[in-house]
């Protein structure tokens, strides 16, 4: 999926969790090794969903302390999981799968111990940051905005045990 027409080739859902060294090697092969070694060593990274047994959408979900810093704040980390980025295929865009994405991830997150889930959404005519999700989704699913990050991410936040998503 990730390699397919359209995908994140590119990117491979590295760009917020590059290292310091990692963060020279930009193109896809080597962020693809990189992810590949996250998830061989059990490190979160997101979930992937599946239509008639073919993956076609993912979710970056995983606790915060794994990404670079994705805000600009000094709290702690601790029990905060972050949703990054979001990709579905082409063909299936549209059908409501980042609803659906949002809520698997955030039982995910409730289910591997979180007590908050954070994310960074833009407004819908934003020109960039787009894969990060809509603040309209975020809100419908009962996430606050706390603040922003730069010009266009709102930072969205859910406590867990208090709102279902």
């Amino acid at each position: 999926m990730f390699e397919a027409k359209g995908g994140p080739k590119s990117c491979w859902c590295m760009v917020w969790r590059a290292s310091a060294p990692e963060t020279r090697q930009t193109d896809g092969a080597s962020r693809k090794a990189a992810m590949k070694q996250r998830v061989c060593s059990g490190t979160p990274v997101g979930l992937l969903a599946y239509a008639d047994g073919e993956p076609v959408a993912w979710c970056s979900v995983a606790p915060r302390s794994t990404y670079r810093r994705l805000v600009s704040d000094t709290a702690s980390s601790e029990g905060v999981w972050s949703i990054a980025c979001f990709f579905i295929v082409r063909r299936l865009r549209g059908l409501g799968f980042t609803k659906k994405l949002l809520a698997a991830a955030v039982r995910h997150a409730r289910a591997h111990g979180a007590a908050v889930v954070e994310a960074y959404p833009v407004d819908a005519d934003s020109p960039s940051y787009r894969f990060m999700g809509f603040t309209s989704v975020f809100t419908e699913a009962g996430f606050t905005e706390v603040g922003r990050e730069g010009k266009r991410r709102h930072v969205m936040r859910l406590t867990l045990g208090q709102t279902e998503a």
